[in-house]
């Protein structure tokens, strides 16, 4: 798997790591919402109150802030679905966990997951290939999942390549409406949308009955002990998503 270059920056430590994160923190923001042309050193400093010198001492340019911001989200998303050489659980119980993954990180690292689509130029050359070269690894991974599922008999769908862009689309495109105060906390989102995104791939009936039992909660598990929600009432919500699913799916 391709790996983001490190962006520029001085060397971190345990006494400048605050400073950064909240010259991070504020920059990320400023990016989203006014964009990275109408964004500079300059009013990332009057945000935190310190002066531009401040800023570059930690960063060497705007270009390196933003780097450093989208470097861990993309990482982590085009790596969802990454496994193992010696993982041989069947294709869709895989693709769970992966879809988990995916959304989960989406959803976590929400808006910085969604800047490098939105300000593509405002990325140096070889970061840009770097970054082309791991979401292809990303969506060959992904076809490479779906075609075993296929050969297994567990997944139905016509087009491999196709069916990964349009899955992958259902939490690319979340920047568009998705806000954390929304009406449901990031756990039972999550659940949401990986219940859509089955019904994009097409899961056989009998393999939706297996994936219930077998389903992986690890992102249901974090997500619980960060917030409100029980664990059992989650476990129980992605049950219910994945009967009615199941009882959707023809025979």
């Amino acid at each position: 798997m391709a790996i983001l270059p490190k962006p520029r920056q001085r060397k971190r430590t345990p006494a400048t790591g605050d400073k950064r994160e909240a010259i991070l923190e504020v920059a990320g923001r400023l990016f989203f919402a006014q964009g990275y042309a109408h964004t500079g050193a300059e009013q990332i400093a009057l945000e935190l109150g310190v002066t531009k010198p401040f800023i570059c001492y930690y960063f060497g340019s705007k270009q390196d802030i933003f780097e450093t911001l989208i470097r861990r989200p993309m990482q982590e998303c085009f790596s969802a679905m990454d496994f193992a050489p010696d993982d041989t659980r069947r294709a869709h119980v895989k693709l769970q966990q992966g879809l988990e993954r995916l959304i989960g990180a989406v959803l976590a690292h929400y808006p910085l997951a969604f800047l490098a689509y939105l300000e593509p130029q405002a990325l140096r050359p070889a970061y840009l290939a770097a970054q082309r070269k791991l979401a292809r690894h990303f969506y060959e991974r992904l076809a490479e999942l779906l075609e075993q599922g296929r050969r297994e008999g567990t997944l139905e769908f016509t087009d491999a390549r196709l069916t990964a862009r349009a899955v992958s689309s259902l939490p690319g495109y979340l920047y568009t409406w998705y806000r954390p105060d929304g009406r449901l906390p990031p756990n039972e989102l999550t659940c949401e949308l990986v219940a859509m995104a089955w019904r994009l791939i097409g899961l056989r009936r009998g393999s939706a009955d297996l994936l219930t039992q077998t389903i992986s909660t690890s992102v249901a598990d974090e997500a619980a002990r960060e917030s409100a929600t029980p664990l059992p009432h989650m476990r129980r919500r992605v049950q219910i998503r994945h009967r009615e699913l199941r009882n959707a799916q023809p025979d």
